[in-house]
């Protein structure tokens, strides 16, 4: 089973990008966020014809997720389910599929340490944590896939000395990812890579891409049933080139696991 997930910037602006990478790169389940759309007019046909059901959640302008399988749609769920507080943001998203559980999720970003966005990200992720606490089972095959906005450590961060301190890469923010990975997740990139300056996002501004200055914020926390059987994962850096693509690349990981 290979599941993928891609912050795509706009749906509307990247569907040819995302049909093309689909077509080539195969995924069984792909998590999408920033999409940009509402759910009235999610391209579900076009992803019909490729072999996939989705599920979308969208606010129409800015923010949105959605999950697209080919291995089967159940259990839908938007949101933190019987909590209130992000039922105005369209970030977070779950389904069952081939008898995995998926979450696709849309940190917020945080914009300023100590802001009062900042403040609501750090309850967004406890939000989180507290519904894996209260509805998940750590024993059983979960993935929760997606923009965290959040570099784990100073491996994911082009210059830690510039960006310390700063959102993406403060001890809060990595605080409330570790709590998370606590409660039984794993990240399935490092399983197989333990190297630095690998990244998922860059800015478009200055020429990052090219000069490689990125972040890796784009990941797929997994629970051991599918972390002892992960065998292979990918930063798609190529999706990341060419015409108007996201400031994201696809990350995809394969599992020797049988729906």
């Amino acid at each position: 089973m290979r599941i993928a997930t891609w912050n795509v910037n706009s749906l509307r602006a990247r569907l040819a990008r995302v049909e093309e990478w689909i077509s080539y790169a195969q995924p069984d389940i792909l998590c999408l966020q920033e999409t940009k759309v509402a759910e009235t007019a999610f391209p579900s046909l076009a992803f019909a014809a490729l072999g996939y059901e989705s599920v979308a959640w969208g606010q129409g302008q800015w923010n949105g997720v959605a999950i697209l399988s080919r291995v089967g749609v159940t259990d839908v769920v938007v949101g933190f389910g019987d909590q209130s507080t992000d039922r105005g943001e369209a970030r977070l998203l779950w389904a069952t599929c081939g008898g995995v559980r998926v979450a696709s999720v849309y940190v917020p970003n945080g914009r300023m340490v100590g802001s009062e966005h900042f403040e609501a990200k750090l309850r967004w992720l406890d939000g989180l944590r507290r519904q894996l606490v209260g509805s998940c089972d750590p024993a059983s095959p979960l993935v929760i896939a997606g923009d965290f906005n959040v570099a784990p450590d100073d491996r994911d961060v082009w210059d830690a000395t510039k960006l310390h301190g700063a959102t993406h890469v403060s001890e809060p923010e990595r605080l409330a990812l570790r709590e998370l990975q606590d409660w039984g997740l794993v990240d399935a990139f490092r399983l197989h890579h333990e190297e630095a300056r690998l990244y998922s996002w860059w800015d478009y501004r200055a020429g990052d891409f090219h000069q490689h200055r990125g972040l890796r914020i784009d990941l797929v926390l997994v629970t051991s049933s599918l972390a002892d059987v992960s065998s292979y994962t990918l930063i798609d850096r190529f999706a990341r080139k060419g015409k108007l693509p996201s400031d994201h690349a696809p990350v995809l990981v394969d599992f020797e696991y049988q729906p």
